[in-house]
């Protein structure tokens, strides 16, 4: 089997696994938002405490929290780590945020997590494809977005392009948070890679963070961005970044 039969026989398998896990009850929802942390070798454990504990502050900063609560209808969220091909670990399940307990809650979740892995690659299109997944379980919500982070290109198994094609990706808006590191100075630049082949759909953006200690200003920008319900006749915002 070549390599395209073995990317088409991981698609086929994800999907079959797809259909076992549990769905949120039927209920209105403004957006579904996976968030997906990258925990491949280039990430040091450091770096990883640095991405957890800014995540989970990130979540309940007063600006952040207020854009959730901003809507009646409430903000649906799923959390995975991911690194290698077979390598994304859930780490917080759909859950509705609908109050500011919930964020507390999910908040605390990811604090007190640990990684699974520290020595696999990089293997974006799987972790793409793994939140295409995720996303058909929340089928009430209005908008549906995956934040991919990462401080680094693709360099295991197919790439973006590929696992759009493969996964159902229709009206799905990829959004990225580039982290800048001694181990991203390397080509390609990941700011780029993920301008030209990472983020997709109407109004995709990335955020920058110039170190892992800028993490948790990054993700505060990027969450208000994501949650804010959009100002009706508003056009699309420029796929850019912010630095």
């Amino acid at each position: 089997m070549g390599e395209h039969g073995k990317h088409w026989s991981l698609v086929r398998a994800t999907l079959i696994a797809g259909l076992c896990c549990a769905a949120l009850p039927a209920q209105a929802c403004r957006l579904a938002l996976v968030l997906a942390i990258d925990v491949s070798s280039s990430v040091d454990e450091r770096e990883d405490r640095l991405q957890r504990s800014g995540l989970a502050a990130a979540l309940i900063a007063p600006d952040v929290v207020d854009a959730f609560m901003t809507n009646p209808d409430p903000v649906a969220i799923f959390i995975f780590e991911w690194s290698g091909r077979y390598n994304q670990r859930d780490l917080v399940p759909w859950t509705l945020i609908e109050t500011q307990d919930d964020l507390f809650t999910t908040a605390e979740t990811i604090i007190n997590s640990s990684r699974a892995h520290d020595d696999f690659p990089t293997a974006m299109g799987y972790a793409l494809g793994h939140a295409a997944i995720q996303l058909r379980d929340v089928p009430n919500c209005t908008q549906h977005t995956i934040d991919i982070a990462g401080d680094g290109a693709n360099n295991e198994g197919f790439g973006p392009a590929a696992a759009y094609r493969a996964f159902p990706f229709d009206n799905v808006t990829v959004n990225g948070l580039v982290i800048r590191s001694d181990d991203a100075l390397s080509a390609p630049d990941p700011v780029v890679f993920y301008q030209q082949h990472v983020i997709r759909g109407p109004g995709a953006f990335i955020e920058i963070a110039e170190d892992f200690d800028d993490y948790e200003n990054a993700m505060r920008r990027k969450l208000i961005r994501e949650v804010t319900p959009p100002i009706v006749g508003q056009l699309p915002s420029d796929q850019g970044s912010r630095g």
